[in-house]
């Protein structure tokens, strides 16, 4: 069983960064897939990006067009954790983001952080 924990969101102003962070409790094993996702106000949820890790620990990433650029998706296997850094925030940003993780063994979700980019 996996746990997943977000934390690092709050409120920024436009142009300002934050680092969002998905700590993992429970063993993850190769092939899985970490994401982030976000749903803002009367927003369909969406697809931030994603980090790919496969079978021979080849590493790969992906990102929603309205970021591209602006935010980075890492990780640290030492700390179990998924991050976020997020550049050049934007009021359209706000959301609630979760991070989610796919295995072989099933999907779990963390429960969101909120993010709000505002003067």
């Amino acid at each position: 069983q996996v746990q997943l924990m977000e934390s690092g969101g709050g409120l920024v102003q436009p142009g300002g960064s934050l680092r969002l962070s998905c700590a993992a409790s429970g063993s993850i094993f190769r092939p899985y897939i970490m994401s982030w996702y976000r749903q803002g106000p009367g927003k369909q949820r969406e697809l931030v990006a994603t980090i790919t890790v496969d079978s021979n620990s080849g590493v790969s990433t992906n990102y929603g067009d309205s970021v591209k650029g602006r935010f980075t998706i890492s990780r640290d296997n030492v700390k179990n954790t998924l991050y976020l850094q997020m550049n050049s925030l934007k009021p359209e940003d706000t959301a609630v983001y979760s991070c989610s993780l796919g295995t072989r063994g099933g999907g779990y979700w963390g429960q969101g952080t909120q993010v709000t980019v505002s003067s």
